[in-house]
């Protein structure tokens, strides 16, 4: 396992991610995207063969894969970009289940 991805493992901040691939960033940005950030970073990086690279190229993919995912959301926003399921549920046209509350509800001691 590559020495770069082992120190990634132990990172805990977003910003931690950008300080050590050196890529900047604006912190407003980061502040409302972290999550989606890195989550698009992880799907961005799920297709490198990082264990098969040098340790530099690695470092480069990782790199890319940062900036990348990072421009995702300087241009749109986490509800637009919907990378997580509780977004892409939220589309127009995505199926909803309803449950009426009738159904769910306990009948009364009364009744």
């Amino acid at each position: 396992m590559s020495q770069l991805i082992e120190r990634m493992r132990r990172l805990s901040a977003a910003e931690e991610f950008f300080t050590l691939l050196g890529v900047s960033y604006d912190p407003q940005v980061l502040q409302v995207a972290r999550l989606h950030v890195l989550r698009r970073m992880s799907q961005y990086m799920s297709d490198a063969a990082l264990d098969a690279l040098t340790e530099d190229a690695a470092e480069e993919a990782c790199r890319v894969a940062l900036s990348r995912a990072y421009a995702d959301f300087v241009a749109s926003t986490p509800i637009e970009q919907r990378s997580f399921k509780v977004h892409k549920d939220a589309a127009p046209g995505a199926r909803r289940s309803f449950v009426p509350f009738s159904a769910i509800a306990m009948p009364s001691a009364e009744g």
